[in-house]
């Protein structure tokens, strides 16, 4: 049988550094013992240093049955741990082998049992204590307001449950760049607190493992790390111990930890909504080991803080909040009058600055600008819109670093951070916040956190503090402050739209008076057709009757060719006039409604509806219409109304179906007793509606949907209703949230007048 050593002996260069696999060193610390048990409880993996702890040596444990070297009783109280994972989570197990005493975690990699063996500690005698120093922590918790707070106390009560020489919470940013959030320490060490450390120092397969395994002892930085070794029966045989305690350490990471002169280390991994959020890392100056008991006790702390994340950070932002919800609720209780004028209070009042803690704002409503406070010159202004737009950033967007997305502006100074949005039609309100100088206090300088040099690859030897100055970036902008922001733009693009729709009023309105004035010269013309001019050319008609007629006198030819021509012309005339009366008595009449094949009219609106239909892989199916007394360009109209409301509001689960049927059976309107004698029903597979709004879906500017999900004008369905109306027809929905709707026109049975049924 031939037995190998597993250590990874490959070499870290600066090229490769980021993905050393620190997973499967081979090794382990040499503060207990490892095995690898198969699934049939066969031994597959020993570390070099069980003799150290028993009467045994690995290549006596390789390939054996657990059982015939430890015996049958020591299995099973192996196996019913495996398979109680409530207790394994909270202590190891307790057993004896060969007569000594081990605390024994298990744990699963693959197909591999991992166990791993620490002589039994005395930790249990500090229990009381440990539970004592608890309470009192959550007691003094329980006065903490903010998030610093509370991570300063987690601090102070690891350390004093470990007896580490210095704790630190280690925060990541979003690039897991790292900040000392707190900290403590003995007196005659050099705080920490506030430094930051870049994301090299904590490469991304480290973060991987903080990930998996919550907590990570390092009892020794000085130690030398114990060979596994296996049967060499396989190629690349190896061992994953991502959740080892005993996991031997990267080299260079050891190296790192001696250039801060540490001795030993612990560190608990803070997860926060599934990414890493920071670290409880624990230095002692010297090596440095602890019970299960108070691991256990130490990592409660880290849960302690993870359990408080957002209600702390929620508490730090109240205030915030606070204070812009009141700018808002001001804003908004703004009683403006419909002009344009309003936009000018609204940008002068000091409370939009207030709304989200900002220097400056700028409305853009047309072509004009208002402005207030700290703000770039309208040219600038420009551009940053341009930007926006050009890159579709879409209706909203905030930074705190404009010179990252708009180049080559003067004012950055003034206007560093942004948030932007968008309004309709062009417009747009822009908050803006001045440059902010900040020093980051680095240990060491972060563009030398690995060095290199004639004997290889080294973590920095420098902590010295590196200040680094960072321009061009204002403070960032708090959640509270965004939600206002977009609350408050919201308000201000309805008001946008009312002062729309009043200008339209008036405009419909003043469109009104002419339209009232030209009817009522069109009246007085048709009054004149009628009635004045038809009374002297009946005159004229009559006299030169009357002269042709005379008998008593012949008159020449030249006077009866004059008369001829006179009559003529009279003639002529009046017939003008019959036909110009006829035309301004058209909208008086039914003559505009002829009899329209439906058919045809599908036909046509099909084909302009074409590339629409295979844009949206739409299928249609069409029974045979019938004929109706209608208005051939209106029921074009209608169709095509119809289908583009099913189109718009197609489903995103299915592809759009269009089914239209027919039938001429009567119905009577329960509404109006009218009887109707065909009609033709629209059905899709869209988003459907509730039956609740199937009546006020046909008022003009009704909409069910937000402009933001679906956009239109809202009169669509409204324009269908007037047709019918204008056909003596009806309109009715019927709708199905998340199935569909039904749309039905009804034609009558006589076209000239509407039948009652009494």
């Amino acid at each position: 049988m031939k037995i190998k050593d597993i250590v990874n002996r490959d070499l870290v260069t600066l090229t490769n550094c980021e993905h050393e696999p620190i997973h499967i060193p081979g090794s382990i610390q040499p503060h207990g013992f490892l095995l690898g048990i198969d699934l049939d409880w066969k031994i597959e993996f020993c570390t070099a240093n069980i003799n150290l702890f028993l009467d045994l040596t690995y290549d006596e444990l390789l390939g054996h049955k657990f059982s015939k070297i430890f015996g049958a009783p020591a299995q099973k109280e192996l196996y019913d741990y495996v398979h109680n994972q409530k207790e394994q989570l909270v202590f190891p197990l307790e057993v004896q082998l060969k007569g000594v005493a081990f605390q024994i975690t298990i744990h699963k990699s693959g197909a591999i049992y991992v166990l791993e063996a620490e002589p039994q500690s005395t930790g249990k005698e500090q229990l009381a204590n440990i539970y004592a120093q608890t309470i009192q922590f959550v007691s003094n918790m329980n006065n903490t307001r903010s998030l610093k707070e509370l991570c300063a106390l987690v601090a102070e009560g690891t350390r004093e449950i470990t007896g580490y020489d210095r704790v630190m919470i280690y925060r990541f940013d979003e690039d897991y760049n790292g900040e000392i959030f707190a900290e403590d320490c003995r007196e005659d060490l050099e705080p920490f607190l506030g430094l930051h450390y870049p994301h090299t120092d904590i490469p991304v397969q480290a973060r991987e493992l903080y990930m998996k395994n919550l907590l990570r002892l390092i009892v020794d930085i000085g130690y030398e790390p114990v060979p596994i070794f296996t049967i060499d029966d396989k190629e690349n045989k190896n061992l994953d111990l991502s959740l080892s305690s005993l996991r031997s350490t990267s080299p260079i990471h050891v190296e790192y930890l001696k250039n801060m002169g540490v001795g030993a280390t612990l560190t608990i991994s803070l997860i926060h909504h599934g990414r890493l959020w920071g670290l409880i890392a624990c230095h002692h100056y010297s090596p440095k080991n602890i019970s299960p008991e108070i691991r256990l006790a130490a990592k409660l702390q880290g849960q302690f803080i993870t359990s408080q994340i957002d209600l702390r950070q929620s508490n730090d932002e109240y205030e915030i909040a606070r204070k812009t919800n009141k700018a808002l609720e001001r804003l908004t209780d703004l009683n403006l009058p419909l002009v344009h004028d309003s936009f000018e209070i609204i940008c002068a009042n000091p409370e939009l600055l207030k709304l989200c803690n900002a220097t400056g704002v700028s409305i853009c409503i047309g072509r004009k600008t208002y402005k207030n406070g700290v703000t770039p010159s309208d040219q600038e202004i420009e551009k940053i819109i341009m930007s926006m737009q050009d890159n579709e950033y879409g209706k909203t967007f905030s930074t705190n670093k404009l010179s990252n997305f708009v180049t080559d502006l003067k004012s950055y100074e003034d206007v560093s951070g942004i948030i932007y949005y968008a309004l309709g039609d062009g417009n747009n309100i822009i908050w803006y916040r001045p440059e902010t100088v900040a020093v980051i206090n680095w240990a060491g300088d972060p563009e030398k956190a690995i060095i290199i040099d004639s004997k290889g690859l080294h973590p920095r030897n420098s902590f010295n503090l590196w200040k680094q100055i960072i321009k061009h970036q204002s403070k960032a902008w708090l959640q509270p402050e965004l939600n206002a922001a977009a609350s408050y733009a919201h308000s201000l693009h309805n008001q946008i739209i009312m002062l729309l729709l009043s200008e339209e009023e008036e405009k419909y309105r003043n469109l009104s008076d002419v339209l009232k004035e030209t009817n009522l010269e069109l009246e007085n013309i048709n009054w004149i057709s009628t009635h004045d001019l038809q009374e002297p050319l009946r005159k004229i008609q009559f006299i030169a009757s009357k002269v042709l007629s005379d008998t008593t006198e012949i008159p020449s030819v030249a006077i009866i060719d004059s008369l001829q021509r006179v009559t003529k012309s009279a003639n002529r005339m009046q017939n003008l006039l019959i036909d110009i009366l006829k035309y301004t008595r058209i909208k008086h009449t039914k003559e505009s409604i002829q009899k329209v094949n439906l058919n045809t009219i599908m036909e046509e609106t099909l084909q302009d509806m074409k590339e629409i239909i295979e844009e949206n892989r739409a299928t249609f199916e069409c029974e045979s219409l019938p004929e109706v007394h209608a208005v051939p360009f209106l029921m074009k109209q209608l169709f095509s109304n119809i289908m583009q409301n099913s189109l718009k509001y197609a489903s995103v689960n299915r592809l759009p179906l269009i089914k239209v049927t027919a039938s001429k059976e009567p119905e009577i309107n329960e509404y109006s007793n009218k009887v109707y004698c065909n009609w033709v029903t629209f059905t899709d597979n869209g988003i459907g509606f509730e039956q609740e709004y199937a009546e006020s879906i046909f008022k003009i500017f009704t909409r069910l949907h937000t402009l933001e999900k679906y956009d239109g004008s809202g009169v669509g369905l409204a324009l269908c209703k007037k047709i019918m109306q204008t056909c003596h027809g009806n309109i009715r929905a019927v709708g199905k949230l998340n199935e569909g709707t039904e749309i039905t026109i009804y034609f009558p049975c006589d076209p000239k007048d509407s039948l009652i049924v009494n």
